[in-house]
């Protein structure tokens, strides 16, 4: 099977495409770096050419509320129209766990966007939308530093880890389309700032990690439904402390 992976360069992509290729299928990682700009259009036809399947886990480059939405609706709609004439058969596209739950922070509009345009095309589609990844856990630490502690929402929180995102997405690209949604997230849910509390404390950051139901995140108060999944959800494998081991 042909599958053609969207940002193959990536944190996500690079995995899957080494996942596929074990499995036997031709997967290739499309992205600017081998030519394929699918904001632009640029390689999508010659790229598309033969496949069975599309994997799209690019990222935008900017999370500036107008430049995150024009990417993903720009990127999805050149998509939806060279699958179309390419005869692809099945479109898989990575979202986010809580994305229509969150309308004020500007990336989950843009990824809902995202979903409303594949959910309109002519191609039968299969939507993943995964929580958090560990790999950001540091990132999202440094956000809520202040005053030499670290603070941030008490709200559940439930991250995965990438490679667990990524065998999921095999999963799905190799099987029959959904044509609907998943949510799939980590095996342990818990307050959002023990999650950060123990990613900074294993890479020996001695900083305190305050939970305060006040906090926001990225600007935008969440409460326990914001960001872990509602309803049945696939789980990864990997615990946190199974992680931190190999980070």
């Amino acid at each position: 099977m042909k599958i053609v992976v969207i940002g193959g360069s990536g944190l996500i992509g690079s995995k899957l495409v080494a996942k596929l290729k074990q499995q036997g299928h031709e997967a290739i990682a499309a992205s600017p770096k081998s030519g394929v700009n699918a904001v632009t259009g640029e390689g999508l036809t010659t790229v598309l050419a033969g496949a069975d399947v599309v994997v799209d886990v690019a990222n935008s480059p900017s999370w500036e509320p107008a430049a995150v939405l024009e990417f993903f609706e720009r990127s999805s709609k050149n998509l939806v129209a060279a699958e179309a004439k390419a005869g692809v058969k099945h479109h898989v596209a990575l979202s986010i766990v809580g994305t229509d739950r969150s309308p004020d922070i500007a990336y989950f509009r843009a990824k809902l966007a995202q979903e409303t345009i594949i959910k309109a095309s002519s191609i039968p589609y299969s939507i993943v939308r995964a929580t958090q990844f560990f790999e950001f856990l540091g990132a999202i630490g440094e956000a809520g530093a202040s005053e030499g502690k670290v603070v941030l929402p008490s709200a559940l929180f439930q991250p995965i880890a990438s490679r667990d995102v990524a065998d999921c997405l095999a999963e799905v690209a190799t099987g029959r389309p959904l044509n609907g949604t998943i949510d799939i997230a980590g095996p342990e849910k818990a307050p959002f700032n023990e999650f950060v509390a123990g990613r900074l404390k294993a890479s020996g950051d001695g900083r305190p990690v305050v939970g305060d139901p006040k906090a926001q995140y990225y600007g935008v108060a969440i409460d326990d439904t914001s960001l872990v999944p509602l309803d049945e959800a696939r789980l990864g494998k990997t615990p946190l402390a199974t992680w931190l081991r190999t980070m």
